[in-house]
């Protein structure tokens, strides 16, 4: 069944287990966001990227995704390499950072313990991507960093997830004329190890800055 779909709302406590975690953290650490996190970005994307969730450091700290924390030191270099992001470091929400023609969100809104979302959990966030993505043009690009990011993406777009195989630079055109790029997500893990290089996320942007600009 299709997603419902929902405006965003940093007040949102539909999952029960992650509004009880947040609170948690909230209570340790005062200082931190440590509520849903917003998208980020050009409110009219021709790119619009999709994360996993918050990191604890990193966005759920800062209120931005990938924002202040290690996954945001290779996307954010990236990003202003191609052109689409005003600088190359995301340090905080008032940084001074500008994103054009893309959009940063993520598939589950809010922090999870341990990083890791249950499946209810991206099914129920999964209205709020549903109406970040209804707001896309035609032609659009989303990439979806990693395999749950690519199944939300499908989630969201009613699709079968055998058709559209999640594999690192693969890309699936998507009804309406948008297309799904898809990358390892840039996370500490797979660049330490190497299953994602500097040089692969690139090749990815190259192909989409492409898609974007033929000729």
């Amino acid at each position: 069944m299709a997603a419902e779909c929902l405006q965003f709302s940093s007040a949102c406590t539909r999952c029960t287990r992650l509004a009880r975690h947040l609170a948690g953290v909230r209570a340790e650490f005062p200082d931190y966001h440590a509520r849903p996190v917003a998208a980020f970005g050009d409110p009219r994307p021709r790119l619009l990227i999709v994360g996993l969730a918050p990191g604890m450091h990193g966005a759920n700290r800062t209120g931005r995704p990938f924002t202040g924390d290690y996954a945001g030191i290779l996307l954010y270099d990236t990003l202003h390499r191609f052109g689409f992001a005003s600088r190359a470091e995301a340090i905080s929400s008032d940084d001074g950072l500008r994103l054009t023609g893309c959009r940063i969100t993520n598939a589950v809104k809010c922090l999870p313990p341990a990083n890791k979302p249950e499946a209810d959990e991206v099914r129920r966030c999964n209205a709020y991507l549903k109406a970040e993505m209804k707001t896309l043009p035609r032609g659009a690009v989303i990439l979806a960093l990693g395999g749950i990011a690519h199944q939300a993406v499908l989630m969201a777009e009613a699709l079968p997830r055998a058709a559209y195989r999640f594999g690192h630079g693969a890309c699936h055109l998507l009804p309406g004329g948008r297309v799904l790029y898809d990358s390892y997500h840039c996370s500490r893990y797979n660049t330490q190890t190497r299953r994602l290089t500097a040089g692969m996320f690139r090749d990815v942007f190259a192909a989409i800055s492409q898609h974007l600009n033929p000729g």
